[in-house]
């Protein structure tokens, strides 16, 4: 098993529509078909604590089977889509890859 994680911090005063445009497009990846599960969620409201990190926008984490099913994610029209359509709409993106 593969865990792919990534933070997206998105540029300020996007608007309304642009930051549908970034969900829907995020959202898009769990239908890429080497992705077992997709999880998309915002920072917890969980309690202030120096070894926690809540400034980004958006985390994505994505189950694959191993890294030749990363390969295939990462190589997907869906995933390619999505980042020229959306990549104008963040400021930094972090990944994290764990088996």
């Amino acid at each position: 098993m593969l865990v792919h994680t990534v933070y997206f911090w998105l540029k300020s005063g996007l608007s309304e529509e642009d930051r549908q445009q970034f969900q829907d497009g995020v959202e898009s990846l769990a239908t890429i078909e080497s992705a077992e599960q997709v999880l998309v969620g915002t920072p917890a409201a969980t309690n202030k604590r120096p070894v926690v990190d809540d400034t980004y926008d958006c985390g994505l984490t994505v189950i694959l089977k191993d890294i030749p099913a990363h390969d295939l994610y990462q190589d997907d029209p869906i995933h390619h889509k999505f980042i020229a359509d959306c990549n104008h709409l963040w400021e930094r993106v972090q990944i994290y890859d764990a088996d």
